[in-house]
C-alpha cells in the first residue's frame, strides 16, 4: 500500500534527523556547551557579589526568597474508581492474550504498557483516549466476512492517514527546533569554508576573561 510505504519513508527521515540532532547536540556540548556553563556561573557570581557590595555600603540584610514559604510538595495522586474502571475496560479490550497474530499481539503488548503507565499515574483522559483509539482500530472490528474486512480497511487507510499526519507534524518540530536551525547553520558555514563552532568557542573564551577579571575586581573592592 503506497500509503504504509510513505508512513515507513517518513519515519525512516525522522529517525534520521533525530540522530543528526543528537550527534550534533553532544558536538555543540563537548565544544560549547560547557563554556556557556561557566559563563552562566560566572555571570551569577557577579551578580552576588555586586549584591554584597551594595548591602555592605547601605546596610542592607540579604533578602530572603518570599517564595520559599508557599512551596510544597506536589500532592500524590490518588486512583479514582474510573480510572479503575477505565483501566479494566481497557484490559479487557486489548489484552495481548486476545490477538489472533504475532503483529497485532505486539500491538496489544505496546498498548497494553501505556495503559500501565497511564493507570500508575492516575491518568484518567490517557487510559480514554488509548481505549477510543483502539475502538477505531482494524483489530477491534470482529468478523471474516466481507463487511468485517471492508470496515478494517478503511479503518487502516485513516490509522495510517493520521499516523503520516503526526508524524509530519514531528517531522516539521524537528525541524523547526533551535538546535536543527543551529545545526544548518553551522552545516551552511562550513560548505563556505567556515567554522562557527570554532568562532563560537573564540567569543566565549573572551567573554570568560572578561568576566574572572570583573569578578575580581569586584571581589577585591573594600
Amino acid at each position: 500500500m503506497e500509503l504504509e510505504t510513505l508512513v515507513r519513508e517518513r519515519a525512516a527521515e525522522i529517525d534520521r534527523v533525530r540522530s543528526d540532532v543528537g550527534a550534533f547536540k553532544i558536538h555543540y556540548e563537548q565544544q560549547v556547551g560547557w563554556l556557556h556553563e561557566e559563563l552562566d556561573e560566572l555571570e551569577r557570581a557577579i551578580v552576588e557579589a555586586e549584591l554584597g557590595v551594595l548591602s555592605k555600603r547601605e546596610d542592607i540584610p540579604p533578602s530572603s526568597d518570599p517564595a520559599a514559604g508557599a512551596r510544597r510538595e506536589a500532592r500524590p495522586r490518588y486512583t479514582s474508581d474510573v480510572v479503575r474502571k477505565l483501566f479494566r475496560d481497557v484490559a479487557k479490550a486489548i489484552h495481548p492474550d486476545l490477538a489472533a497474530d504475532a503483529v497485532t499481539r505486539d500491538r496489544r503488548h505496546a498498548l497494553m504498557i501505556e495503559a500501565n503507565r497511564a493507570y500508575a499515574l492516575g491518568d484518567e483522559e490517557r487510559l480514554r483516549r488509548i481505549l477510543h483509539s483502539w475502538e477505531r482500530s482494524p483489530e477491534a472490528v470482529q468478523g471474516s466476512d466481507r463487511e468485517a474486512a471492508r470496515t478494517r480497511l478503511v479503518r487502516r487507510i485513516g490509522e495510517l492517514d493520521d499516523h503520516l499526519t503526526a508524524l509530519n507534524g514531528e517531522l516539521d518540530a524537528l525541524k523547526d527546533s533551535p538546535t536543527w536551525k543551529l545545526k544548518r547553520m553551522v552545516d551552511e558555514a562550513a560548505a563556505q569554508g567556515k567554522d562557527l563552532i570554532r568562532e563560537m568557542v573564540g567569543r566565549l573564551k573572551v567573554d570568560l576573561i572578561v568576566a574572572r577579571n570583573r569578578l575580581d575586581a569586584i571581589q577585591s573592592t573594600p
